[in-house]
């Protein structure tokens, strides 16, 4: 029988018939797209003709046609909804893709023929994207090491191979950790929890087979307990075992594997000719220093601690009120710090989340493309990989741009966290179906599902990824999309974050579940002002994690990652009751590939540009003013990485920004400065 995975795709929007393939399809379906791939790059290096743009850069952007196909659809699978099969097949596969991509970018004669376009460019009459996408390969192929001979071009082989087994080993460790902890919940231990967290609790229950509700580590549940459980111990209790996955003990722990990863980029980086992986890694970046990305974490972090100071103050004493004596502790904060907003500023999530229904929220994020780009979503029917997965078509002035899939609820084998991902990357080359988008969440499951105000934010902000996928409108796949720079990808993302909170969409999107009504002014009001509210925290402990990261990354790797961690956090003085937002063993973002490895500073480098994005609607006196909305979607959502981000950022805006517009919106600018 054909294997659906190698099929022609000949249903609506060319989707993958995703009823037919079984786990047992795709190892055999990677074996032949692998084998496909590898002679489509042998006929390309050992063509008789010499080098041209098509012969080459266009051919090799066809090469792995077969295999983008399977594995856009496996490695969404398997972080969305691992199965065995799927966790040991990804085992499997990381060291044979690693030995695949070592096999093209060390391939002599294929760089030869790159080398070679490169070096008669201005002869070429080459188009400004086309340019851009012969620099790409050139540098690929460059900072992966073509041009290492002999014994180190042996070892930098056996680095990515030896890299890409244990970064996937790091992955399963964690969402072993996160999957297989739950505590049962006694009934007076439900004590003070909102309805929505106690339903949340009974659902997990539910799913895990226990008689009543149950706490566990997903996000969607732990952080609302953290906020209203009284029971401090309990607090305790569940604050540790968030914080020590992947630090366990035993086949699960990271913390040998994390010390590895840091050795083997430094010697990838040694191998490459750089002082450091940090500077190897910013090379490309908008930053290209390790320097200036501390310069702005640095310049933030002085009054971002200040407030958190201020504010750890204010809570002490507030649980001083409580009787409780001793140090606020890191499983204090949230509790105290609920109940403060619930004081100054007079609400809670409990009274949020029911105008903050799922379906409200992702008609509000649709609505709000819809008055920006003039989109259009007309939902469609599956099947699709899991029964909670929703698509719809997405089209413009009747012409269909992709198709977006959204898998928003939490379940034990959906990795943490929030992303978005692509089956099928937009480009106009070779007359490609449309694009497929997708955004992956861990929202809490219920009837119906109602958000807490962050919970709508990542919705805001995944969708805001999926549109840098949507409208990206560029030929070559190598450059499309979310294929930019690590510190411009977030732009898209948190720029679109803005418009959750506009009067406008609050108006007309955020609508009690039960009766319709909208969200009261004064409840707005209340979340407005509430808005730079405990902003301190947020910004210390993500700070913390940026500058540990980067450390790590500047100089020789440490022995004990641990240990250096704790030297990094006691240098900065990270306040007692605040920890990293990310520890090292389950700092997924660096340590589960090369992603975010010395680039976790990128989430703060993109929110000055966002911050400042977005006062050029507010100057324009319309936050939906159709003329920013169109440099913003040309300059942009659809450029992918067809021109350097800084060219593309000063189009746009007409200049880069300073870090003031970020101060502002955090709350941390200083009135007398």
């Amino acid at each position: 029988m054909t294997n659906p995975l190698l099929s022609d795709w000949t249903g609506p929007y060319e989707l993958p018939p995703f009823a037919a393939i079984t786990d047992e399809d795709f190892a055999p379906a990677f074996d032949a797209a692998l084998s496909e791939a590898r002679a489509n790059i042998a006929a390309i290096a050992e063509n008789a003709e010499p080098p041209s743009f098509p012969n080459t850069i266009e051919a090799m952007e066809l090469a792995e046609g077969a295999l983008d196909k399977v594995a856009g659809v496996f490695y969404n699978l398997a972080g969305a909804d691992a199965t065995p099969a799927r966790q040991a097949l990804m085992r499997d596969l990381a060291p044979k893709l690693a030995v695949f991509s070592s096999e093209i970018t060390m391939n002599k004669a294929l760089f030869a023929r790159i080398d070679q376009l490169w070096q008669s460019r201005e002869s070429l009459a080459l188009s400004d994207e086309q340019a851009r996408l012969l620099e790409q390969y050139h540098q690929m192929f460059t900072r992966a090491g073509a041009g290492l001979e002999g014994a180190a071009a042996e070892r930098m082989k056996e680095i990515k191979q030896r890299f890409a087994s244990i970064t996937t080993q790091f992955s399963q460790n964690l969402l072993a950790d996160e999957s297989g902890w739950f505590r049962p919940l006694a009934e007076d231990e439900l004590e003070g929890l909102p309805d929505f967290v106690i339903d949340t609790a009974r659902a997990a229950g539910e799913e895990r087979g226990e008689g009543g509700p149950v706490l566990t580590l997903s996000r969607s549940l732990i952080v609302p307990f953290l906020q209203f459980s009284p029971n401090r111990e309990l607090r305790r209790i569940a604050y540790e075992a968030w914080t020590a996955r992947g630090a366990n003990g035993g086949e699960t722990d990271n913390r040998e594997i994390a010390a590895e990863i840091l050795k083997l980029r430094e010697e990838r980086a040694t191998l490459l000719g750089y002082e450091s992986f940090a500077a190897y890694k910013l090379e490309p970046e908008m930053a290209k220093t390790p320097q200036a990305v501390r310069d702005l974490l640095m310049r933030v972090w002085a009054p971002a601690k200040a407030a958190a100071e201020s504010d750890a103050a204010i809570l002490t004493a507030m649980m001083r009120e409580d009787g409780v004596n001793g140090d606020l502790e890191p499983w204090d904060w949230r509790y105290y710090a609920e109940k403060r907003r619930v004081a100054e500023h007079d609400f809670d999530e409990g009274q949020i989340k029911p105008y903050l229904s799922l379906d409200a929220m992702i008609g509000a994020a649709f609505d709000t493309a819809n008055r920006l780009f003039g989109l259009e979503f007309k939902e469609i029917d599956g099947p699709f990989y899991h029964p909670d997965v929703r698509g719809w078509e997405v089209s413009r002035k009747g012409e269909v741009l992709a198709v977006f899939l959204g898998d928003y609820f939490a379940r034990g084998s959906k990795r943490s966290g929030a992303w978005c991902s692509a089956m099928r990357s937009q480009r106009k080359l070779g007359g490609a179906p449309v694009p497929i988008v997708v955004n992956v969440c861990n929202f809490a499951k219920g009837d119906p599902a109602l958000l807490s105000h962050d919970d709508a934010r990542t919705l805001f902000h995944e969708f805001g990824h999926a549109l840098h996928q949507m409208l990206s409108n560029v030929t070559y796949q190598f450059l499309s999309g979310t294929s930019v720079a690590r510190d411009f990808v977030e732009l898209p993302s948190q720029l679109y974050e803005h418009w959750l909170d506009v009067p406008a969409t609050l108006e007309k999107h955020a609508r009690h579940y039960k009766t319709g009504e909208s969200m009261p002014v004064e409840l707005r009001e209340k979340l407005k002002g509430a808005a730079t509210f405990d902003q301190g925290f947020s910004t210390v402990e993500y700070l913390a994690s940026a500058l540990v990261d980067l450390a790590f990354h500047e100089g020789a790797a440490p022995e004990d990652p641990m240990a250096k961690q704790a030297e990094i956090l006691n240098e900065i003085g990270l306040p007692h009751a605040i920890r990293m937002r990310h520890a090292t063993p389950h700092f997924s973002h660096v340590f589960s590939g090369d992603g975010y490895s010395a680039g976790y500073y990128s989430y703060m480098w993109s929110e000055v540009m966002d911050a400042d994005a977005f006062e050029a609607f507010e100057e324009a006196g319309d936050v939906f003013d159709p003329e920013t909305a169109g440099k913003l979607e040309r300059f942009i959502l659809s450029a992918g990485n067809s021109r350097p981000p800084e060219e593309l950022y000063t189009e746009f805006r007409g200049k880069m920004p300073g870090v003031e517009p970020l101060l502002k919106g955090r709350g941390l600018l200083d009135p007398a400065a």
